[in-house]
């Protein structure tokens, strides 16, 4: 069975004039770096040029470790170069959520090391001229569900040792039933850090590699093999920093949940001066952009779902940009783009060896949206286990809140069964829809047609054309796909097999 999907223009059919439908990060002039050749060794390779793996490559560079970081695709192109940009130790209702199954100790510890990792990135941008914007931090309320769960939010932030405060009115132009108000954040230009990052990395030793997608890890000896397509490298240690971790056999995507959220940026007569994200059920993210000129955008977010799962992404998208514009003044579109991240069953990161006692391979997943503050402390944590005791790094107090692998699973389980009885759900539900006959994936993306397998190789999921992002995603597990079967997000690691008649 043929699905075909068509779209023509830049902008989808829902909006007028022209925009750049790629992040505002991420719409500007950047290094790129050569694709890995030959059959090098290093001590430690990382897997991911994102945040998380290009501060772990920095630290561990800086630590005299032989270091590589190799990224399948450019720097930036998965969850940190597509992000709002916030750094930020209130998130959302996070912390509410994450109270609800585990012990406020662990809460606390959570904290500690997000407050950790926001220091760490805020004397890195200051040492190396990121510009960095000191903001409060709002999570606001607009109906009576959202109020309930701020004020849990509220009562979760100050039990984990955060100075936050209740607010019954704000900047924002419209009325809040309240908010939950925590001072002194951060926010900045998401590229404009990684691209200091990647630079500070490759000048402490380290080595960057682009177009270089993982395809396999073959243990050799005391070493690993990291197999990309078409060269290898063998290193001592791999941290897998690709946002949900690739391949199968440690089984991580059985303890996540891909989501996707959409986001845009406009110019605008008003500008927040705070960081805003809305606790209702329709969450709203709000912040402003400054820009060369002295002049400042809005940027707005939201609309997210579980990746794959829903059928009117375009939908999604239009229905964030209309309220942007019917919210907001003389509202302008620029960009727009969207993003995923990874929600783990316990509602903390998954920072560490991807086996119990394993010191070789190590994952770094499930920061929920939030890791311009979890990246940086999970870089921390994961140098520090890498160098081990010969380099006298003590571990953090905190690291239990990171831990991969916990008894606390436990009491979070319920939410295991229930992200894999829906992974199930999808996988029947796709080969209901489709029928006997062979899946096959049409799409006719500006004048370009292709035809691939509409059948996702990590596990089998019949997977879903997004219009928003034009990307063909898999219901089960969050695995993406440009539209000529490129692998763009995994745990997939093979892209889509060309169907064409020949």
């Amino acid at each position: 069975m043929s699905e075909h999907y068509g779209v023509s223009g830049r902008c989808g059919g829902y909006c007028a004039g022209m925009h750049q439908t790629t992040s505002v990060w991420l719409d500007r002039p950047r290094a790129s770096y050569p694709a890995l050749s030959g059959t090098p060794t290093y001590d430690v390779v990382v897997v991911g040029g994102g945040l998380t793996g290009l501060l772990t490559g920095l630290l561990l560079a800086r630590s005299g470790q032989s270091t590589a970081v190799l990224e399948g695709r450019y720097v930036g192109a998965g969850a940190s170069g597509n992000t709002t940009g916030k750094v930020s130790l209130l998130q959302g209702t996070k912390l509410s959520r994450m109270l609800s199954s585990n012990p406020p100790s662990v809460v606390r510890d959570y904290v500690t090391a997000n407050q950790e990792g926001q220091a760490w990135l805020a004397r890195f941008a200051k040492d190396h001229g990121v510009p960095v914007q000191e903001r409060p931090a709002y999570t606001y309320a607009t109906t009576r569900i959202g109020e309930l769960r701020a004020r849990a939010e509220l009562t979760a932030a100050q039990v984990a040792g955060l100075d936050a405060t209740w607010e019954t009115e704000t900047e924002l132009p419209f009325e809040v039933r309240g908010a939950v108000r925590l001072a002194d954040q951060l926010q900045l230009d998401a590229m404009h850090l990684l691209d200091a990052i990647a630079a500070a990395f490759i000048a402490e030793g380290g080595v960057l590699h682009e177009r270089s997608r993982v395809v396999d890890l073959r243990r050799s000896g005391d070493g690993t093999r990291v197999v990309t397509r078409e060269a290898s490298a063998t290193a001592g240690a791999v941290v897998l920093a690709t946002n949900q971790p690739i391949l199968l056999r440690h089984g991580f995507f059985a303890r996540l949940k891909a989501e996707r959220s959409y986001a845009a940026a406009l110019r605008s007569s008003w500008t927040p001066h705070g960081m805003h994200l809305s606790s209702d059920p329709v969450a709203h993210s709000i912040r402003s952009l400054p820009v060369p000129g002295g002049d400042e955008l809005l940027l707005v977010g939201g609309h997210g779902h579980p990746t794959g799962r829903s059928r009117a992404t375009d939908r999604k998208l239009a229905d964030l940009v209309g309220w942007a514009r019917s919210t907001f003044p003389a509202t302008e579109l620029t960009h727009t783009w969207s993003a995923q991240d990874q929600r783990s069953m316990s509602t903390l990161p998954y920072v560490g060896p991807a086996f119990p006692g394993d010191e070789r391979l190590f994952v770094a997943t499930g920061f929920d949206k939030w890791g311009f503050t979890n990246a940086p402390a999970a870089a921390l944590l994961l140098a520090k286990t890498i160098l081990g005791p010969a380099a006298d790094a003590e571990l953090p107090g905190w690291r239990r809140a990171f831990s991969t692998w916990t008894p606390r699973e436990v009491a979070s389980s319920w939410r295991g069964l229930f992200y894999n009885a829906e992974v199930g759900a999808q996988l029947a539900g796709g080969y209901v829809r489709n029928g006997p006959r062979r899946p096959v994936a049409h799409s006719e993306v500006d004048g370009v047609e292709h035809d691939v397998s509409k059948v996702c190789p990590h596990l089998g999921g019949i997977l879903r054309w997004n219009e928003a992002a034009r990307s063909w995603d898999c219901p089960l597990h969050g695995s993406r796909f440009a539209p000529d079967g490129e692998v763009l997000d995994g745990p997939a690691v093979c892209g889509l097999k060309d169907v064409r008649p020949s």
